[in-house]
């Protein structure tokens, strides 16, 4: 890519949650307590998800077709023998993939065409797109890591619906701040299924057995993975918007009964538990439902009215990129 092109670089993507649960209290880890005869799914909708992107890759290439669209440069593709799947010459794209005009063509975020060209679809195709074949495997590695997992515990509506939202909430956040660059990719979804992990585990907070040790050790992943997006070329408001759409929809739709309550039936009657939720559950549910209708609204307001968030927030730009004697953030 150019030096103005952002991509949601996955390369350091979200590690795999160390709090994690499993189909039954023999196998599921030293973090977390689980009813015997809690619901174990199958996994289906991640690797569709990883077939979609893979896909759409195949035929961003296809389209690219860099013999034919780069004809003076036609010595320099990258991997000739591909054919029309050969990348762009590796000084307009280090990441073995299309061109950024291909990238456009193809639903690539861009602020001007949203607002001023009326497509706001791109909010939800740039999702799909990738920069390159580095930038798609390590999102879809991480994807691997992280989806596959809590698809096993909280089923695909679940996990689908808290992938696509983030998706789009980081789409939101990145056209609020990047206003001359393009950016694709699946980043924002997966940190948003990274910060629904950190919210099942503060919703589900009785259950887990060593709170601290899966506390921590979350953070420290979490606090890594954002740290990667103040370099360069890297939209971290992508990764931020999508983290904490994620962390709103965890408190909504990754909330798990108290331990006991599924084997109720099974239990002595003075030794059932009475409600299925904790009152702080329910608190946290309505506090965040409430937080992420109001984030959407506000921030799709702001989008179509044109408002610069850079203009409301002078420092912002440093959550992005941090510049230093090694590179500059003026691209």
């Amino acid at each position: 890519m150019s030096a103005r092109d952002l991509e949601r670089d996955g390369s350091s993507g979200p590690k795999p949650r160390a709090a994690n649960g499993g189909g039954s209290s023999h196998s599921s880890g030293p973090y977390y307590a689980v009813d015997s005869s809690e619901k174990h799914w199958t996994s289906w909708l991640v690797p569709m998800f990883i077939v979609a992107n893979v896909a759409m890759f195949i035929i961003t290439m296809l389209v690219n077709n860099c013999p034919k669209n780069n004809s003076l440069l036609q010595g320099s593709c990258v991997a000739k023998f591909l054919g029309r799947l050969s990348f762009q010459p590796l000084e307009e794209n280090p990441l073995f993939g299309p061109s950024s005009n291909t990238l456009r063509k193809m639903g690539a975020l861009d602020w001007y065409k949203i607002v001023h060209g009326h497509q706001g679809w791109r909010l939800v195709t740039c999702i799909w797109l990738h920069a390159g074949v580095i930038h798609l495997l390590a999102n879809m590695l991480s994807l691997i890591f992280i989806g596959i997992r809590l698809e096993q515990q909280f089923g695909f509506v679940r996990v689908g619906l808290i992938y696509l939202i983030s998706g789009f909430g980081g789409s939101v956040l990145s056209s609020l701040f990047n206003r001359t660059n393009i950016s694709v990719g699946a980043s924002g979804a997966l940190f948003g299924l990274l910060g629904a992990m950190l919210s099942e585990l503060i919703t589900n907070w009785t259950i887990y057995t060593n709170k601290a040790a899966a506390l921590i050790t979350l953070i420290v992943i979490i606090a890594i993975n954002l740290a990667v997006g103040i370099l360069p070329h890297v939209d971290n408001f992508a990764h931020i918007g999508g983290f904490l759409t994620g962390f709103l929809l965890g408190f909504v739709l990754l909330i798990r009964p108290q331990f006991g309550w599924v084997e109720r039936q099974y239990r002595p009657a003075d030794a059932r538990v009475k409600s299925k939720h904790k009152h702080y559950q329910y608190i946290l549910w309505l506090i965040a439902l409430i937080l992420v209708l109001v984030g959407f609204i506000v921030g799709l307001v702001m989008l179509f009215r044109g408002v610069n968030a850079n203009d409301k927030c002078s420092w912002c730009h440093y959550l992005s990129c941090v510049p230093t004697s090694k590179w500059k953030c003026d691209n």
